[in-house]
């Protein structure tokens, strides 16, 4: 039997041989070893935070399902966490262990989502973030751009600090960390007025319609992620599209270069990355923000 070793807890692998990712020839255990791999640069951003889970039982040809609840089956050594929906509770798995993230990537999970909480205080989040969604027939130009933006409005006008990353995916998270003292609704409010402001800024680049249609050719500056029981992909975390790429913090300089692309990451070369770069995302977890001036300065820009 297949079976892994991680942070001293042995993961038996089924099927250790179905192909996830056809074009790559990428297995159910290659995923398993990358996530054994990467786990001391997941977990620091995962290991308190309720996930979600996206399986792909026969790979990216099949159908894929979200699951948030744990299944009964699931080891008693993976952490849970009891949390209230609407209606009642969901039992969420906790990443907190890199045996965890292999037992998960044998359950065929792919992509790995985690709250913008941490279920100590699940009702106030410790970061916010918005994503910047290029339109179809756009180069990752004019997100990188946007992002640029971003940054300058939220640190050099309102006095936080963010981090970008690409989200593996076809666009560019910002982020910025949270004291804590906000609640969802305070935040989603800042975060649907700062976006707003920028695209009163950058008419003919930025919007906030949230309806793809009405869209146009402009950069959809998405705050939706920022309530209560929304995700986010995790930080080195595998899309489930070609190329098997990942969620990749970067440094703000790496937006300067042309060649950048919201895939460049992969899950063949995130180590030769990380082996070679400082971790731009160092800082984030001593920088907590609060909101209470850079709500009542993002109000005079308003004005």
């Amino acid at each position: 039997m297949t079976q892994i070793e991680a942070g001293g807890i042995t993961v038996p692998l089924t099927h250790p041989d179905k192909v996830l990712f056809p074009d790559e020839g990428i297995t159910k255990a290659d995923l398993a070893h990358y996530y054994a791999d990467l786990a001391a640069s997941m977990l620091p951003w995962l290991e308190d935070r309720p996930i979600t889970m996206v399986r792909y039982p026969d790979g990216l040809t099949g159908q894929r399902f979200f699951q948030k609840n744990a299944s009964s089956y699931f080891p008693d050594w993976i952490r849970r966490a009891e949390l209230p929906k609407e209606g009642g509770t969901v039992e969420h798995v906790i990443c907190d262990k890199p045996a965890t993230l292999v037992y998960l990537a044998n359950q065929a999970c792919i992509e790995i989502h985690g709250f913008t909480s941490r279920v100590d205080r699940v009702d106030r989040p410790d970061q916010f973030v918005i994503d910047f969604d290029p339109p179809d027939n756009e180069h990752f130009a004019v997100v990188r751009r946007a992002a640029r933006w971003a940054r300058e409005l939220l640190d050099g006008e309102l006095g936080l600090t963010t981090f970008v990353r690409t989200s593996g995916g076809r666009g560019l998270h910002v982020h910025v960390r949270l004291d804590r003292r906000a609640d969802f609704e305070a935040v989603r409010d800042f975060t649907h007025r700062a976006a707003a402001v920028l695209a009163v800024r950058h008419p003919d680049a930025i919007t906030v319609e949230q309806r793809k249609d009405k869209r146009g050719d402009l950069v959809y500056a998405d705050i939706m992620r920022n309530a209560y029981a929304q995700t986010v992909i995790a930080n080195y975390a595998v899309r489930a599209r070609a190329g098997a790429p990942v969620a990749t913090p970067l440094d703000w300089a790496e937006l300067d270069d042309d060649t950048l692309e919201p895939r460049r990451f992969t899950m063949a070369t995130i180590a030769g990355r990380l082996a070679s770069t400082k971790d731009p995302w160092a800082g984030f977890a001593a920088a907590r923000n609060g909101l209470g001036e850079a709500t009542r300065r993002l109000a005079k820009l308003e004005s």
